[in-house]
């Protein structure tokens, strides 16, 4: 019978899971859990931007998706399954203790926003960020040359250093940090020990500040002066890192009982989600790959001569094998994108929560129709020049140049400005961001010959994708793939098992192809280059 395989894709409010054919890519069943505890909006506040994640969550989904899978399968036909492949979010990392455990997964911090996963949208280390890039531009290596320059708080250790400063408690038993995309490995092949992790050279190389050239992570002396509070944690990480078609390990014995899968289940080593999506969009050398969901992130990779010894300043790393073993990965994005339209259905809809006379499901139908009829009175619109134009920062700034304490603005409003024409405003805005970070990898010499589009937006908004055609002036193509990113997972968890031997191999025989083009319209091009010249006067860029 077929080889089938597994991918799991750890998102920001679910996880989803798929089971291929490995030889065809064929889809056999899909299943999705959406967090119980981030749900209910716990451990989270979104004044302070802290955004956490308890360890729990992450596995009651698993176990949920995986029987989920299963109950779909032909009986039998789970002993076929030879390999599965997870992607998570990044950066996502949770201190943990001695043995490696998340200290969330401790009683005594069960409650403990600081003893979770720090979410990659949690803003809450601005400082930890800014003190890392003095510190690193004055010293004798740059650790932030490979990540842009710029260090992010978005990132791993800017994150960790926060809440030992700031949780004397946590800071007791912390002992290490790992990544969610490390630690879902470790757990299921109990190789927990934080030297023993298979960490993977995706989230170390973009994340981490992880490198080749300078021998792995930062040293020990860089993270001491950085915080004394870091002393000790350098040394246990392991300095190899595995790119993501490499196994981590085999499923322990338990956790295929717990599952209900084969124990000789290959585990590949863990990506983050963009670059998942990117290899199951069918990412090829010089092709930019958008995964637009809450965020974006933008992946390229490109021939390891084509870039030669260049750094690309501004972008949020160059890491070679960080998608696909052999070539340089290339990461960039926006804080927000569908965030940034969240953010005006959730203005718009405040007057429904003081309507005493609806009921809850006209609630929920009421908040469901704001974006599709802003859509339909938007795509009426003409593009002038004197349309409001906004900036896209509502959440921070991650490309070109991370900076987030950057916020969001919207200029050209008169009295007689509709909603329509400012989620009109709003759609051009996270264009023209997506524009500017094109434009300066292509500053940089990198070559960009094709865009793909991948995620919800991309498959349900056809206004948002032609926008984004018309502005970035190319043309976009999007990929066929409902989950790109647990395909990408899968594609990488055959090459781990042996099924194929390379990722392209597995994405020559397991890629869904796509399912719509999207080309600029020569007539709105003239004037989108008129607002796009007023968004970078109003952002400064």
């Amino acid at each position: 019978m077929e080889k089938l395989v597994i991918g799991i894709d750890y998102g920001t409010d679910s996880c989803r899971a798929v089971a291929l054919e490995a030889a065809s890519g064929r889809e056999v069943a899909s299943h999705t859990s959406f967090y119980p505890r981030w749900k209910k909006g716990l451990y989270c506040d979104p004044s302070a931007n802290r955004y956490r994640q308890h360890p729990q969550d992450y596995i009651d989904s698993l176990v949920e998706v995986i029987h989920g899978l299963l109950a779909q399968l032909s009986p039998g036909e789970a002993e076929n399954i030879a390999a599965l492949g997870i992607d998570t979010t990044g950066s996502t990392p949770c201190l943990t203790d001695r043995n490696g455990t998340p200290l969330a997964l401790l009683p005594e911090y069960a409650g403990d926003p600081d003893a979770m996963f720090v979410l990659w949208k949690d803003h809450t280390s601005i400082r930890e960020a800014d003190e890392i890039n003095r510190l690193a531009h004055a010293w004798e290596t740059d650790y932030t040359s490979r990540s842009g320059g710029i260090y992010s708080s978005e990132w791993f250790w800017a994150k960790a250093l926060h809440v030992l400063r700031v949780n004397e408690k946590v800071r007791e038993k912390a002992s290490s940090v790992i990544e969610h995309c490390d630690w879902m490995p470790a757990l299921l092949t109990g190789n927990l020990k934080p030297e023993k992790v298979k960490r993977s050279r995706c989230a170390a190389g973009h994340k981490g500040m992880w490198a080749e050239e300078w021998g792995g992570y930062p040293s020990q002396e860089f993270l001491f002066a950085l915080d004394p509070l870091l002393d000790g944690f350098a040394g246990r990480l392991d300095n190899k890192t595995y790119t993501s078609d490499v196994s981590a390990g085999k499923l322990t014995e338990e956790w295929a009982g717990r599952l209900g899968l084969p124990e000789n289940v290959d585990v590949a080593a863990g990506i983050l989600d963009a670059h998942a999506g990117a290899v199951g969009a069918g990412i090829t050398a010089n092709s930019m790959v958008k995964i637009i969901g809450t965020s974006t992130c933008d992946i390229v990779v490109t021939p390891k001569e084509d870039i030669a010894e260049r750094l690309i300043p501004g972008i949020s790393g160059q890491v070679d094998g960080s998608v696909i073993p052999g070539l340089i990965g290339l990461e960039a994005g926006q804080s927000a994108f569908g965030d940034v339209y969240a953010w005006l259905r959730g203005i718009l809809s405040w007057s429904l929560g003081l309507a005493d006379n609806l009921s809850e499901n006209d609630r929920v139908s009421a908040l469901h129709n704001i974006l599709a009829k802003l859509t339909e009175e938007a795509e009426k619109l003409p593009v002038t020049e004197s349309d409001p134009v906004a900036t896209d920062w509502l959440n921070g700034r991650r490309t070109p140049f991370a900076d987030m304490t950057l916020k969001g603005g919207i200029a050209g409003v008169t009295l007689a400005t509709t909603p329509a024409q400012i989620f009109k405003s709003l759609v051009e805005a996270t264009a023209f961001g997506s524009r500017a970070i094109m434009e300066h990898l292509e500053k940089e010499g990198v070559q960009v010959r094709e865009v793909i589009g991948v995620g919800g937006i991309s498959l349900k908004s056809s206004y948002v994708m032609q926008t984004l055609s018309d502005v970035m002036g190319v043309p976009i193509k999007v990929a066929s793939a409902q989950q790109a990113g647990a395909l990408g997972a899968a594609m990488c968890a055959a090459v781990s098992a042996g099924v194929f031997h390379t990722v392209e191999e597995a994405q020559e025989s397991m890629g869904q192809g796509y399912s719509t083009l999207y080309t600029p319209r020569a007539e709105n091009r003239e004037t989108y280059d008129i607002l796009y010249a007023k968004y970078r006067e109003l952002g400064k860029l």
